[in-house]
């Protein structure tokens, strides 16, 4: 077992809801670490960062995926479930990083993505095969829309627009008919309404815990169940595409589904997560998905605060981000799921832009707006979530050109958009600020050329910011990014009441400062950050006499700090206090 393992992993994961005092972090194998030179991350690379992972303090890795793929959307296109893709390794490497991870006492968490599979899975072949296929009603076939000569325009099923721009409907001449895809027309949805499918995904789920995995990510998990009679959509200004995420979302069945899968799935089964993301979801309808008496789910990924900048037109003309609003949104999931259910935590991922870009200011205040924003995330009750790259504080990409990108959804919207006439300089401004590739750099290890992620050509362009931010140059460096996660990781093992205490959010006299309390018992914690570019004083006005005395546990501030009630930009400061109180 290594050295640098944080104390109390173990003991964490022995309890029944270890994963409330947990840190999960989320490797994006593509991007994290190359082990043979051709450019793409692979399982020897992560095995190689291992130590990486147990220093900073992480109680879990969430994998995203490595099953066999085309690549169409990065992995999310699976064509094998049961199968390591050639371009990550083997199942040797896959074996050998659950036996290194656990020796360190870090569980692994995999990708789910069950909503959909590759047009190449052997279930799709066989159900395209032929009208009377014995899969032929494991994926959503329709007919063309009554009166209309098929696969000409118009002709679609339904009017539904997909994720990534243009139809969900794509025409298979050999049939005659249509399959539905949300995503990319390569990601044919499954037919959950059929008892075969249920029982093929969950077999093969058992198939992954019995080989030693400690859980599933669910990839948008409340899209499974779908309206059967799938209805258009309604439609806004001159588009020809309606809004189908009504009828597709939080269909009929879907409470029922994952309750059979918690039954064929989980039960008997200890130690696990299970987290659904659930776009569109609300904090009404999260409590009842994490209600542990329900055995559905042990918290879902949410949208609401990550969908604050974007635009009326979509995502990629993105707004500015009014002062108080990630807090607003923060603090109305934590009332909501204060009694039943509980919160994941995050701010990144793989789909969303780099945080101290997008929510701090990565030019003037880049350690401190990354460092206030760590706080308030991993201090409020819920699981924390840290995505690779994220605890060093990396920033979005400087895209200058359509072919610095390599996401899906991102080329998709920019040739659709540059057909209807839209600026360049526009859409490359829209993608940088929001892209998904944003997420996907090569994580920064080092000052080199390709941050010590590659001795060859990296997939997609490292950014050249790596020598100056990187790993290498924060470690044991106090107050740098990495040692302030590291610190926060700690509090969280160390302290009952970051796992268990309540949350409640305390007026601080402006917008942009965000200051809650933490209590269990005698024991509060306050937290107070200034989540802006400009100083603030912080006036707690009744509740300031309770913290007169409370002793500073953490802080991002510089040597010198700053006046007790004035706050720099993006200073955030944690108190303590033991003493009895109201």
């Amino acid at each position: 077992m290594s050295s640098s393992e944080p104390s109390g992993t173990v003991a964490i994961a022995a309890a029944p809801d270890w994963w409330k005092s947990a840190v999960v972090y989320q490797v994006y194998p593509r991007s994290f670490q190359d082990s043979d030179g051709d450019g793409i991350g692979d399982l020897r690379g992560i095995i190689q960062r291992l130590d990486h992972l147990a220093r900073l303090g992480v109680d879990v890795i969430w994998l995203s995926p490595v099953y066999q793929s085309p690549q169409a959307d990065n992995g999310y296109d699976i064509s094998d479930y049961e199968a390591i893709d050639p371009v990550f390794g083997t199942m040797e490497d896959f074996d050998k990083l659950l036996v290194e991870a656990h020796a360190r006492g870090i569980k692994i968490v995999m990708d789910l993505v069950v909503n959909h599979t590759s047009d190449a899975h052997p279930w799709f072949i066989e159900s395209r095969s032929s009208r009377t296929s014995a899969k032929r009603d494991w994926y959503w076939w329709r007919d063309a829309r009554p009166g209309t000569d098929p696969g000409e325009p118009g002709s679609e099923p339904t009017n539904w627009v997909s994720f990534f721009s243009g139809s969900t409907w794509e025409y298979d001449a050999q049939s005659g008919q249509y399959y539905l895809h949300l995503f990319d027309r390569t990601q044919p949805d499954l037919n959950w309404e059929n008892p075969e499918v249920r029982q093929a995904i969950y077999a093969m789920m058992r198939r992954w815990l019995e080989r030693g995995v400690d859980g599933f990510r669910m990839d948008v998990i409340n899209l499974i169940s779908k309206r059967t009679d799938l209805p258009d959509g309604e439609t806004s200004g001159d588009s020809v595409y309606g809004d189908g995420f009504p009828h597709y979302a939080h269909g009929p069945r879907l409470h029922e589904f994952l309750q059979e899968m918690h039954r064929e799935v989980f039960t008997g089964r200890s130690g696990l997560l299970t987290v659904g993301e659930m776009p569109g979801v609300s904090p009404e309808k999260a409590v009842l998905f994490t209600d542990p008496a329900r055995r559905e789910l042990d918290m879902v990924f949410q949208f609401e605060h990550v969908s604050l900048d974007h635009g009326d037109e979509s995502k990629f003309s993105p707004r500015p981000l009014e002062d108080g609003a990630l807090a607003a949104s923060f603090t109305r999931w934590q009332d909501a799921l204060a009694g039943t259910g509980w919160n994941s935590l995050y701010l990144a991922n793989h789909d969303q832009p780099r945080p101290v870009s997008r929510f701090g200011d990565d030019a003037q205040w880049w350690r401190e707006s990354a460092t206030a924003l760590a706080t308030v995330l991993h201090l409020q009750r819920g699981t924390p979530y840290v995505y690779q790259g994220e605890e060093i504080g990396m920033t979005n990409y400087p895209f200058s050109s359509i072919d610095d990108v390599r996401d899906v959804e991102s080329i998709n919207h920019y040739a659709e958009s540059i057909a209807r006439g839209a600026a360049e300089d526009d859409l490359l401004g829209g993608i940088g600020r929001i892209g998904r590739d944003n997420a996907r750099t090569p994580v920064q290890w080092d000052s080199s050329a390709t941050g010590g992620f590659t001795t060859g050509t990296p997939w997609i362009g490292v950014n050249p910011n790596t020598a100056t931010i990187n790993a290498e140059a924060q470690y044991d460096v106090p107050g740098s990014v990495f040692e302030h996660y590291r610190a926060l990781i700690r509090l969280r093992h160390e302290r009952t009441v970051v796992a268990d205490g309540s949350f409640r959010r305390l007026d601080a006299g402006a917008d942009a400062v965000f200051a809650f309390e933490r209590r269990l018992g005698d024991e509060r914690l306050l937290v107070i950050a200034n989540l802006s570019s400009t100083p603030q004083r912080v006036e707690l006005g009744t509740e300031a006499p309770v913290w007169a005395s409370a002793q500073p546990i953490l802080s991002n501030a510089s040597a010198e700090g700053s006046g007790s009630d004035r706050f720099a930009p993006w200073e955030a400061r944690v108190y303590e206090t033991i003493s009895p109180a109201g």
